[in-house]
């Protein structure tokens, strides 16, 4: 019975040995959960028009990639799909960086410009813990925004969304 205790102690010696040579440091994954929602916006150039947004992602689970797509209305209205790198600040928050297309009609100007241009969307996801809400800000540049000036269109959005 000896022997088989001193096995028992040796074998848990080993597997605490091992655990503790083969872990590896607990990093925050990127926040899980697609969501839709609601923000303001406001166009810092061209006038600082005031306008809404809705706005949708889809996470890619285990890859840092989201889908987004912003519908931007103003006096003008513009469509925004990017594809985001997703960065993981802790459990809840996401920064990003996203890249994509400024899809407008009409001639008048939305938020971000009245001409199909490229866009970049850096932002920040927090989902409030235990429960399903996201806050959400980003801004999209647009380059080379409008049709009789060139020039570059910002705009601001800030807004809750609901997971899916």
């Amino acid at each position: 019975m000896k022997h088989f205790q001193c096995w028992l102690g040796v074998i848990g010696m080993g597997t605490v040995l091992s655990l503790a040579v083969n872990s590896q440091p607990v990093q925050a994954q990127v926040a899980y959960g697609s969501y839709v929602g609601i923000a303001p916006t406001v166009g810092l150039t061209n006038g600082n028009q005031l306008g809404g947004v809705l706005a949708f992602r889809y996470k890619l689970l285990e890859k840092p990639i989201s889908f987004r797509a912003q519908a931007l209305i103003g006096k003008g209205t513009a469509i925004v799909p990017t594809v985001s790198y997703d960065i993981p600040l802790n459990w809840q928050t996401d920064a990003y960086l996203g890249a994509g297309l400024v899809l407008t009609s009409g001639d008048t100007a939305s938020p971000v410009g009245n001409k199909v241009s490229f866009a970049l969307q850096p932002g920040i996801d927090y989902v409030i813990p235990k429960s399903n809400t996201v806050i959400f800000g980003n801004a999209i540049i647009a380059f080379d925004a409008y049709r009789n000036s060139g020039g570059t269109a910002v705009s601001l959005q800030g807004g809750v969304g609901l997971r899916f």
